[in-house]
């Protein structure tokens, strides 16, 4: 996940975008890409797993950024669950250094708590 946050901020400073990452985390706050707030609902709405919810995040999405845009979305979505199922199953553990190196975006974030707690 921080690979992926460190990379969003990245292409945000290549295309001019200002990221505020703390939107991966708040579902209130605009992560500063076009249809942002349209992407990070669509996501929460299929992690959680009610369709109906899923149907009108989808529609909002196809509305704001078009079909492409949504296909898209629907392929990273997938991709990242199979990266993390694959990471979990193997019991992949994230290493110390790892942990230092993201502590600022972890804090951000709101996640380095939880990594320390569980000495991970």
């Amino acid at each position: 996940m921080f690979s992926h946050a460190r990379r969003l901020r990245w292409s945000g400073e290549v295309h001019g975008y200002d990221i505020k990452i703390e939107g991966i985390a708040d579902p209130a706050v605009d992560v500063g890409v076009p249809g942002g707030l349209a992407l990070v609902g669509l996501v929460d709405r299929m992690v959680e797993g009610d369709i109906s919810a899923s149907q009108r995040a989808r529609a909002t999405v196809l509305e704001e950024l078009g079909a492409e845009s949504l296909v898209d979305a629907a392929a990273v979505f997938g991709n990242f669950e199979m990266m993390n199922r694959v990471a979990e199953g193997t019991g992949i553990p994230l290493p110390p250094q790892a942990v230092e190196r993201q502590a600022e975006m972890m804090q951000t974030l709101g996640l380095y708590d939880m990594v320390k707690s569980q000495h991970i």
